[in-house]
Order: C-alpha cells, then structure tokens, then sequence
C-alpha cells in the first residue's frame, strides 16, 4: 500500500504549481481539465485568489474531446480569450485526464502562437506529482523563454531571487523580507521570481552576477540560467541574523568565482527530524544547529534534486516511508496535519506549509527570514 495515504493529506500538485509560480506575471494560464483542478486550485492552493486578479481559465474538458482527442475548442477559445484580454503571454497547463489520452501541449502551444503572436507555453503537468515540479517547470519555461540576453551588469553584487510562491512562503512578507535581507547586506536584487515581481523585471535577470534558489522550484531555472548566460547560483535561506551575513558572504563568492554552492547543508540527527520542502527544512537545520546545536535530519516528501539529498536529507514521500524515521524520533518540526502520525511521545513542534494544510493554519504561518529569532523563542529551541 506504498504511496496511499490512510491519514495524512497530499501535497499541492504540479498543476497549482504552474499557476502559482505564474500567477502575478499577467499571462493568461489555461488549465485543461473539465474543471475540478480549477476549484481546488482556487480554494485551496491559491491564498491570493480573493485580493489580487488573474486571469486563471479552465477548458471545460468534456467526456468526448477527451476520448477522441479533439483539441481544436481548446485553440479557439484560448486564441478568443488571449484576443479579448491581450495578456503578455499564454501558459497551457495539463492535468490527470489530458496526460491519460497523450495531449501534446507544447505543440498545442506552438499554434496559438502562431495564431495570436503572443509568446506561449505548454506544460505536461499531470496533475500527479508535487507543486514543486509545477512551479520548477513554470520557472524553467520563464528562463528559457522571456529572459533577454546582453543585459548590462552594473558593479554592484546584484541577485535573482528564484523561487519564491506562496505555496512555500505563504502571504505573511516573506517574500519582501527576503529582499531587505539580502539589501541590508550590500545586494541589490534584480528580479525576484515570482511573488511580487513583473515580468518586465524578469526579463532583465541577465544583468545579475548571482541567482540565490530559496525552495526547490527555482533550481531548474538557476542551471538554464547558468547555461545560457554564465550565472552562478547558491540554494539556500537566510535564516537569522547569523545565516544571513554567511550567506551574503557566499553570494559575493560565488558571483566572483562561478561556482555553484549549496548553502543549505543540514548536520543529521537519529533522534530530531524536520519534514519539509528540502531547502526551507534544510535551511532551517541550518540555521538552529548554528545558534542552538540544534542538530535535525530533514525528511522531503516533496519532489527535489539529487544534490540537495545530502546526508542530511532523506526522500521519503508517503506514510509508509515517513513512518519508521518518525518512530525513533524525540522531537518532531512539521505541519499539523503530520501529528496523527507521529509517537505521542515525540515532542511535536507546528510549522503550517500553504502547500500542505493550505489555509487552515495559514494564520499561524511564521515568517521566518526575519522572525526566525522569534521562532526559535517560542518553542525553546
């Protein structure tokens, strides 16, 4: 019974993870599907959806344009929404039921852009797997497609902040916290992609020396980035005063030698276990090993990338796999839901994530960039 969740809910899907990394950009985003994954996106995995428009479509894919493949209503009425709102791009997002009879999106993609003369992309999301292959593809496709060459580089240290939706960094600032941290130590952020960004702004990211990947779903564009202009890239959060002035350090590093780090790199513990996206939980390891010699091993249930499952990162994705690391554990960080699963015994110490328990505890989200001091206070760590 791998992979069946008896207690504990999923995690956002690649579907919402598309929508949420593009959401404020001001494209039109197409999800195909007869219309359940625009409601759960809409209700659950989208906290801006009631303060700040988008224009978000779903196909009303019907029973017979599935089975006989027929997507030529899915063309005419993009390329009849795209004519009537002229939207700066156009992002086709697949869902379960597509990726069943083999849509083809980014073909679909490459004739409406024909048709409208407006820059589009297909995305074979499935609706299966996490938000962080959503948005990592979303990102990847911002990269590659929009963001301009021979950008002029000034003197100054300046940064891409990569990966940043609220499915990881809910509404609470931690968007904005994490450009006045890194300004408060002599950076100059150029773009950051995407929670209150345009995507004028991102088209500029050229002209950075350094990208910082702050969640998991900004590495994919980091590497196009890298490739296709020679931009360095660090992974890692600033939490902390502390971690704050050793990342900035790593930062002006590694936009002078050009080589990729990772920042994040938790010290392992057999009895103390953090569950979480891999760069926010590794961060966090981080950063309360550093001031506390709190020392956790970090369990990813979430997609991820090889480099980032270091010795103190485990992928374990479902209850079954959870289950034996939380059995030894004395002390448990984690969102809320987790806690059915975990030993009475085990110390449970809450840390809501949008992406798991959406808003039911979103009020209780902390920001940690700069209340991480705060955090730590309140559980006595």
């Amino acid at each position: 019974m791998k992979q069946t969740a008896q207690i504990i809910p999923s995690y956002t899907g690649d579907t919402s993870g598309v929508c949420s990394a593009l959401y404020e950009l001001g494209g039109l985003i197409v999800m195909h599907d007869a219309a359940g994954c625009n409601a759960t996106y809409s209700a659950f995995d989208e906290p801006r959806w009631y303060t700040q428009e988008s224009l978000v479509f779903v196909s009303g894919l019907t029973e017979m344009e599935a089975v006989l493949g027929d997507d030529q209503r899915l063309i005419e009425d993009t390329v009849a929404a795209a004519q009537k709102f002229q939207p700066a791009f156009i992002a086709l997002v697949g869902s379960p039921i597509p990726t069943v009879t083999a849509v083809d999106f980014p073909a679909i993609a490459r004739e409406i852009e024909q048709l409208t003369k407006i820059p589009t992309m297909g995305f074979n999301a499935t609706g299966m797997a996490s938000y962080v292959s959503g948005a990592g593809m979303a990102f990847e496709g911002l990269a590659k497609k929009f963001v301009l060459p021979q950008v002029p580089k000034t003197q100054a240290v300046t940064v891409n902040i990569l990966g940043v939706t609220p499915l990881d960094f809910s509404i609470n600032g931690a968007d904005q916290a994490l450009k006045a941290v890194l300004q408060a130590q002599g950076l100059t952020v150029q773009s950051s992609w995407a929670m209150g960004e345009t995507l004028s702004n991102i088209k500029q990211a050229a002209g950075a020396k350094v990208n910082l990947v702050v969640s998991a779903t900004g590495l994919a564009a980091a590497k196009v980035l890298a490739q296709k202009f020679e931009i360095p890239y660090v992974v890692g959060l600033p939490y902390g005063p502390a971690m704050a002035q050793q990342l900035a350090a790593m930062l002006i590093q590694t936009s002078q030698d050009h080589q990729n780090r990772i920042f994040c790199q938790a010290v392992p513990a057999s009895d103390t276990v953090i569950i979480g996206e891999s760069v926010a939980a590794l961060s966090l390891a981080k950063a309360l090993a550093a001031t506390t010699d709190f020392k956790a091993t970090v369990l990813c249930p979430v997609d991820t990338f090889p480099e980032l499952l270091t010795a103190g990162c485990i992928k374990a994705r479902d209850e079954a796999e959870l289950k034996p690391y939380l059995q030894q554990a004395t002390t448990i960080i984690a969102d809320p839901l987790y806690q059915p699963i975990c030993p009475p015994k085990a110390r449970f110490i809450p840390l809501p994530q949008e992406a798991f328990s959406g808003r039911i505890y979103r009020q209780a989200i902390p920001e940690l960039v700069k209340g991480f001091t705060t955090f730590r206070r309140n559980f006595g760590l």
